[in-house]
């Protein structure tokens, strides 16, 4: 394996160990590894994979920065989106935020919360990373008043048993293991992982099963035109089962989820012949998903018309979809900024507030590439929506 001139010996020895793992684990499966596979290895490994282990991962010093780690924001203006469905609920309710980073955003929420009379009885934050679990830990235990930070849980597994509240996702359906397909000769294939002949990993092409090809196919009966031959991408036939496992029993409440990516027409746009697969180190994005494997962030755009068609099949009613800044703006960014830049004597914090604002907002910067969509049972979170609707892109 290459490495960086510029990482330690501590790092190279953790990245060597987790290619080793995946080495063996293509070995013992006949050559070759589902590429979905070596992604959850690269990101989930016990202690070894990037989301897995130590490293710090978001902010200045990590591999990118989220919208919840540029200040508080972002999270104030989910917090008052959700508001209007959790008030009803009462204490009983449940916030469940899936995937916590660094705990910004839950301290930011819930003070919102707070702050408007909608906190519900319990804070959930369903974290796969155990090493992030107890930064989440540590942060919102020194920040939040004790009385608040009891309602505060960490799950293992999603809440299966009825319950009422709301879901919400900043950056999760991007980092979930995905299956990449390649068109040979008008048949679907699956994409690989191997090893060539000095052990580095390679990507090799392997006939696709039925669940797969059938996913494929949906793809171009949505966009109305067969995909072209040697043309590559990515797919989720498992993201309707991953998002009816998350909601797990819901019965009242809503699904609010935001990432970066494209309707399923710009997705798949035959220009695209290699898909949106990439990784992030050290803030800078590289097309090499096989380098550092541990150490990077390994990631894909995700489809939202999939996602409304997953959201719709599980029983969801479907609520809007929109770009963030639209989201944001719609959900009380300008007055959330006005009250910060009127309690500020400082104009260097004024400043800092404004740009926070400008990057989650301007086109160049979050407030295109990423999108917000949501769902709703038994509950409404149209509201959420009344400001750009793209609904008619999906």
């Amino acid at each position: 394996m290459q490495y960086d001139d510029d990482l330690d010996a501590d790092a190279k020895a953790h990245s060597a160990h987790l290619a080793s793992l995946i080495q063996d684990q293509i070995v013992s499966n006949g050559g070759a590894l589902p590429f979905w596979r070596f992604m959850e290895l690269a990101l989930y490994a016990p202690g070894l994979g990037y989301y897995s282990a130590g490293a710090t991962k978001l902010g200045p010093g990590g591999d990118f920065v989220t919208a919840p780690e540029l200040g508080p924001l972002f999270a104030e203006c989910v917090a008052d989106a959700l508001a209007p469905v959790l008030r009803p609920l009462g204490d009983d309710a449940v916030f469940m935020e899936i995937g916590g980073g660094t705990g910004a955003f839950a301290e930011a929420a819930i003070g919102r919360l707070l702050a408007t009379g909608a906190m519900p009885g319990r804070y959930a934050i369903l974290e796969p990373s155990a090493d992030l679990r107890e930064r989440q830990r540590e942060r919102l235990h020194a920040r939040l008043a004790p009385e608040i930070f009891t309602r505060v849980e960490w799950l293992q597994t999603p809440i299966n048993e009825p319950w009422n509240g709301v879901v919400f996702a900043n950056e999760v359906i991007d980092a979930l293991p995905t299956s990449r397909f390649a068109v040979i000769e008008g048949e679907i294939y699956e994409e690989h992982v191997a090893l060539d002949a000095q052990g580095d990993f390679v990507r090799v092409d392997r006939p696709a099963d039925a669940l797969l090809s059938a996913a494929v196919r949906h793809v171009e009966r949505q966009c109305e035109h067969p995909l072209r031959d040697g043309y590559r991408s990515e797919v989720l036939p498992q993201l309707p089962y991953w998002l009816q496992a998350v909601i797990g029993g819901l019965q009242t409440g809503a699904l609010l989820l935001v990432d970066y990516g494209y309707p399923r027409r710009e997705y798949y746009d035959a220009r695209r012949v290699d898909g949106t697969l990439r990784a992030f180190h050290r803030h800078r994005m590289t097309d090499n998903v096989f380098a550092r494997v541990g150490l990077q962030d390994v990631t894909v755009s995700v489809d939202f018309t999939a996602l409304a068609e997953a959201g719709t099949g599980a029983g969801l009613e479907f609520s809007g979809y929109c770009s963030q800044a639209s989201f944001l703006i719609g959900n009380g960014l300008d007055q959330r900024l006005g009250e910060y830049e009127s309690r500020t004597a400082d104009e260097v914090a004024r400043y800092a507030f404004r740009q926070q604002a400008k990057k989650l907002t301007l086109p160049g910067e979050m407030g295109e590439r990423f999108q917000a969509i949501g769902f709703a049972r038994n509950s409404s979170l149209d509201h959420a929506f009344l400001v750009g609707d793209l609904s008619f892109r999906l």
